[in-house]
């Protein structure tokens, strides 16, 4: 197949354009290379894709030129590209352009191009809100600019799939992590600060937040197998994470555990629009999709410190 992936040099992205292109697809990358983290560590997710046989256009979803530069047809598009996170120093236009325009900008493309492809939009727990327990078919309720233009561009993607014009779904994830996350996630600033004995920031209150946290490679399968299942996924919301449930302070205990290191913590005043919980319930991902997620929160890890040490330190 002939798959077109956007923000395939980002985490999730060129994970996802890595198996398929070793799985023997021809993948096609797009990505703008946001200055929003490390230009550099987006050069050595290049560099692992591109060995890898996925050809990469530099292009923003923002500028319909662009994509008028992406070559022919596709059978199937994941979209990954957007604003990620929650921070004081992204403005709502950012996620506004990036998350809501981009994505209808996606939309005119696919529906002028490759009207038949599968589109494989990327949403997230932050949908749902500030506590993220529901099955797909309730209400969602986000409580950060993040998560209300994330939803605002699965139901552009879901409009466009209930009119037949084009064969939509969405997948929301649950707190993924592993090889390649970004430097502001979670787990790759527990491994940095543990390593290099400096302080950790944690916000007050996190310590306790409970997470779905899920392993890049079991999110990947996952998405991956939308294309097997296209007839059972059109028009769907579908979940995306790990039925076993952690605390943050767990999470840091475990990375303390495997560094054999004690972590200087630092506690900031509490973030506005975070999650108290995520616990994603993947009943409907079984179903359709036949998911099922492996990786336990410390094999998980092992891995996530094995890359920063062989990225970061060697």
């Amino acid at each position: 197949m002939r798959i077109l992936i956007t923000g395939a040099v980002g985490f999730i992205g060129s994970h996802l354009a890595e198996q398929l292109a070793l799985s023997g697809h021809e993948v096609i990358g797009l990505d703008n290379f946001s200055a929003y983290y490390s230009p550099w560590l987006k050069e050595l997710n290049l560099a692992d894709i591109q060995s890898a046989g996925v050809k990469v256009f530099r292009g923003d979803l923002r500028s319909e030129d662009d994509l008028r530069k992406l070559p022919g047809k596709f059978d199937a598009v994941f979209h990954l590209a957007a604003q990620p996170g929650i921070s004081p120093d992204v403005s709502f236009a950012d996620y506004l352009e990036n998350n809501v325009i981009g994505t209808q900008h996606l939309l005119n493309y696919v529906k002028q191009n490759s009207a038949n492809a599968l589109l494989v939009n990327i949403s997230t727990s932050s949908a749902y809100g500030a506590v993220a327990t529901r099955r797909e078919d309730e209400a969602p309720e986000p409580v950060s600019w993040y998560g209300v233009t994330k939803l605002a561009a699965e139901q552009l993607v879901l409009a466009e799939a209930r009119l037949n014009r084009i064969n939509g779904c969405s997948l929301r994830l649950y707190s993924v992590y592993g090889p390649r996350e970004r430097p502001d996630k979670l787990f790759t600033r527990l491994i940095s600060c543990g390593l290099r004995q400096v302080e950790f920031s944690l916000y007050e209150g996190s310590e306790t937040h409970l997470r779905s946290f899920t392993y890049v490679g079991d999110i990947v399968e996952g998405i991956s197998r939308t294309l097997v299942n296209q007839d059972k996924v059109v028009k769907r919301v579908i979940n995306l994470g790990s039925e076993e449930e952690r605390t943050t302070s767990e999470g840091i205990a475990t990375v303390e555990e495997l560094l054999d290191v004690k972590i200087p913590v630092r506690v900031l005043p509490p973030r506005s629009g975070d999650q108290l919980r995520t616990c994603a319930d993947i009943r409907l991902a079984k179903e359709l999709l036949g998911y099922a997620p492996e990786t336990v929160l410390r094999d998980g890890l092992k891995h996530h410190i094995k890359w920063y040490k062989e990225k970061f330190i060697s």
